[in-house]
């Protein structure tokens, strides 16, 4: 039978609503780790004793009576062979019909003969029978079992919403929670039925809404989806665990209850969670105002919101629902002004503040008061890590010396109203800031880049948490860490990784000032990347576009909101596919919330099923960073669009995940040479327009031109493969070098003068995409031949040779001089990556007519602006000797 081996049952059958018989394997027993091939998980018949030894996770071979101890301990005898069997759900189950005899080995081998049976074997049998039945029932003398504790189940952790959480199970008198070993949705069904909801939609591995404490109960979960309880699912039994309480288990349910469902499952232990929290503004400007910056601080309790008791809050308290809510900082609130409002009269609707001439919305509600005695250390990345009391019974008269709890916010300069003010106070912040987030599909998150020595490097994850990853938010201008994240999740970067076990206090004002260590070679490498996903404001920008026709939520034809404003009805409207391309698809990507951008499609014909027809906007052209697509250029009120019909407009394909390309700088620097070929050898070349256009002049077959030759290996460092925009049905097949065309132009070569001005251009097509070589336990998928599939896999990199056509600038016009040769991937954002900033690579170059020197490779964006100036600035090579 398959499944994981149990230890031994004694009599009395299974533990009522456990799910185990009582003789399950001891809690804390040793197992095989996740990641090798567990014992006990291939068909066979559960042998008789313990099913695994101690720490090797290997069956025990055992002889065919060896139950014989059990049924003593059980106070009853009984046949080995005729107990009933363990699955490794760790329930028992009578045994299938098998083909062997009921007497053991000697017995199976005498099937295989006829089963010739004699009356003393038939009687040993009827006797075997009978002391089975016999076993089955209580005996008079053996002690009595009360029935097992109903399970109990609760989501906890932080931060999260009311369908979601770390899973907790209530065993044995005591709370515990599931490993995320072998994990599934199914096991989230049964898990989200068992508290009220009608079906999972995720879950989550590795502790992501925080580490339990106590028991681990369950590991090695197998549900099959339509269980009634967690128990009836395979496991490796109750407090049978490998795991620590890093990999804690959590589910993600429906936000839809169960018809007439009775939560069982509140009790009091569950009442010292706090997990959802809200500012509600009261001050009449405030209300239509996003982000909320200030408000009655009020949590959420049962199907309301209750608040919060001042008496006793500080400042830092007051940092941790500012942090939560997306801000980096506090400021002091007028608690004067509030005062008056919370104790206004019954029948007054508003009182007019003459001092500071604002308007309250003091309509009076029963204050439902939840928390008092709150105290914080200013630290924590949510109200529930901080202690805090509860009111219990009647709260009519809590509170008396106090009043709600009122905290005022500094929103980060990308959340700044005023545009002239956000954008002066983002280019100070810039100037300042020696780290930057990169990779990630919205604002506040990323793999965390710090600047040393004029040179951007990562920092490696060993004791990454959330409360150095907190700092980094905060000096973003973000509020505190959602999430600390490790293993390079938002991609690998490059060049040096500056920084090793940060381990900040919390209240550091950048990541600088924490302690760390500095790195070696040795210490860690790209694939230990430290990330962030940060607390940001909410901007409801998602609520302003949607997404209709699609397959799925994750594509669709684009509809915008407009008239929005004040007073105005909303209505939607569609928009112009002119110019529509993959930078205004990360835009729409982003504002939904769906990740990055797999294509901008300018029609969408296939996608006609929504009822709204109207172009409402046009012209519009994004630089890829903004959050919202109004914050991108358009024709406004004026709409100029030549195709208006609804087939015409624009429509998105978004990933969770994305591609990221860039050059290995060093090689292009260690390749680089100059070759006259001739004239005779390059017609191909001619014909795919690799040569500059002072070529068609020349006498031809006579005659060479001047080429800048250098290799380039193409990496592809992000979470998803890179591919071709264009499947395979339409690529162009090129008669003269006999290949066919992916992509029409996949790089672009220039030989720049220091003030950018283009002196010599080139460009490759994609004739070849596909995984020359690989890192580590990365397998190639993509190659050429063949006609076979094209792309260059995560991990993975393409090498084009420096002495294979194209793979040159024709630089036979350039004058002797100082240049910049820059390298640019993808430069028509055909294909959608995750960051397009690292694209371009920069090398100083120096021409004496004869001879060139390349040297101070970089990637675009790889040094401080200080640095990228003087490098422009670059006056020469005095000699041949680099430094």
């Amino acid at each position: 039978m398959p499944g994981t081996l149990q230890g031994e049952g004694r009599a009395g059958g299974p533990v009522p609503g456990s799910g185990a018989g009582p003789g399950a394997e001891p809690p804390g027993a040793a197992g095989p780790r996740r990641g090798r091939i567990r014992a006990g998980r291939r068909a066979g018949t559960a042998p008789c004793g313990p099913g695994r030894r101690g720490g090797t996770g290997r069956p025990r071979t055992l002889g065919r009576c060896a139950g014989r101890a059990g049924a003593e301990r059980g106070g009853s005898a009984r046949l080995c062979s005729a107990r009933p069997r363990r699955h490794s759900a760790g329930r028992f189950r009578p045994a299938p019909p098998q083909p062997r005899s009921p007497w053991g080995r000697e017995g199976h081998a005498a099937m295989g003969h006829h089963s010739t049976w004699t009356w003393q074997e038939l009687l040993v049998l009827l006797g075997g029978l009978w002391l089975w039945g016999g076993n089955a029932q209580p005996t008079p003398p053996g002690p009595t079992r009360s029935p097992a504790p109903q399970l109990k189940f609760r989501l906890a952790g932080y931060p999260r919403k009311h369908n979601e959480g770390r899973i907790e199970v209530f065993y044995n008198d005591e709370w515990g929670t599931i490993c995320d070993d072998d994990f599934t949705l199914a096991n989230a069904h049964v898990l989200c039925r068992h508290l009220g909801f009608v079906a999972a939609t995720g879950w989550a591995h590795s502790a992501k809404y925080g580490k339990g404490v106590g028991r681990i109960w369950l590991d090695n979960v197998n549900c099959a989806g339509g269980e009634k309880s967690i128990g009836d699912c395979k496991h490796r039994g109750w407090g049978n665990s490998d795991c620590s309480h890093e990999e804690d288990a959590g589910v993600i349910c429906k936000d839809e209850r169960i018809p007439g469902f009775k939560d069982s499952n509140v009790i009091e232990t569950e009442q010292s969670h706090v997990e959802e929290v809200r500012l509600r503004p009261v001050v009449s400007g405030a209300r239509r105002r996003l982000p909320v910056t200030e408000g009655v601080v009020e949590v959420r309790y049962k199907d309301g919101w209750a608040q919060i008791c001042d008496e006793g809050w500080d400042t830092k308290n007051s940092r941790v629902i500012c942090g939560m809510m997306g801000f980096p900082a506090e400021k002091k609130v007028n608690r004067n002004f509030y005062k008056l409002a919370s104790k206004s009269q019954p029948k007054q609707k508003r009182r007019e503040d003459v001092g500071s001439r604002k308007r309250l919305f003091t309509e009076r509600q029963q204050l439902n008061y939840r928390l008092h005695s709150v105290s914080c250390t200013g630290t924590e990345v949510h109200l529930s890590m901080c202690t805090f009391q509860f009111y219990q019974g009647n709260t009519s008269t809590a509170c008396g010396a106090g009043m709600p709890a009122v905290v005022s916010c500094l929103p980060g300069p990308l959340f700044t109203s005023g545009s002239t003010h956000k954008k002066k106070q983002r280019q100070q912040q810039q100037g300042q800031l020696r780290i930057r987030l990169k990779g990630g599909a919205k604002a506040g998150e990323g793999r965390v880049e710090v600047l040393k020595s004029n040179e951007w490097g990562t920092v490696c994850d060993d004791r990454w948490n959330l409360l150095s990853a907190s700092v980094v938010c905060r000096e973003l201008g973000f509020g505190s860490a959602k999430e600390a994240l490790t293993g390079a999740r938002m991609g690998q970067g490059t060049g040096p990784i500056h920084l090793n076990e940060v381990q900040c206090l919390g209240t550091e004002k950048s990541l600088w000032s924490c302690p760390f260590k500095n790195i070696t070679q040795e210490d860690c490498k790209h694939a230990e990347d430290a990330a962030v996903r940060c607390n940001i404001p909410y901007m409801g920008y998602e609520n302003l576009i949607r997404l209709s026709g699609g397959r799925s939520r994750f594509e669709g034809r684009v509809e915008v909101a407009v008239g929005a404003g004040d007073g105005d009805e909303l209505r939607w409207g569609l928009v112009c596919g002119e110019g529509w391309g993959t930078l205004e698809a990360m835009v729409v990507c982003r504002q939904l919330g769906l990740g990055f951008a797999n294509h901008g499609l300018q029609e969408t014909w296939y996608w006609d099923a929504s009822n709204v027809t109207e172009m409402v906007l046009s012209g519009v052209k994004c630089a890829g960073h903004e959050m919202s697509l109004s914050h991108c250029q358009h024709h406004g009120s004026s709409l100029s669009c030549r195709n208006t019909g609804t087939r015409f407009a624009a429509g998105v394909i978004c990933s969770e995940t994305a591609s990221d390309l860039l050059l290995h700088a060093p090689l292009v620097q260690e390749t680089a040479y100059i070759e006259d070929r001739p004239l005779h050898m390059l017609y191909c070349a001619a014909e795919e327009n690799c040569l500059s256009s002072s070529a068609r002049l020349a006498n031809w077959p006579y005659g060479h031109r001047r080429l800048l030759r250098f290799s380039s290996q193409i990496h592809n460092n992000g979470r998803a493969d890179f591919r071709p925009k264009a499947g395979r049905h339409s690529w162009v097949w090129h008669e003269c070098h006999r290949h066919y065309h992916s992509m029409d132009i996949f790089t672009h070569y220039d030989i720049l003068t220091p003030n950018g001005t283009k002196v010599a251009e080139g460009h490759k097509a994609s004739f070849c995409l596909e995984d020359t070589e690989c890192e580590e336990d990365v397998a190639k998928r993509y190659e050429c031949a063949n006609f076979g599939e094209q792309g260059i896999t995560v991990g993975c990199w393409d090498l084009y040779r420096h002495d294979i056509d194209c793979q040159w600038i024709d630089i036979t016009d350039v004058k002797p001089g100082n240049y910049i040769l820059q390298v640019v991937i993808n430069p028509n954002f055909e294909v959608a990556e995750s960051d397009f900033t690292n694209n371009a690579m920069k090398c100083n170059c120096k021409y004496d007519g004869h001879r060139i020197w390349v040297h101070s490779c970089h990637i675009g964006d790889a040094l401080s602006e200080e640095a990228s100036k003087r490098f422009e600035q670059y006056p020469g090579q005095l000699n041949n000797q680099i430094s």
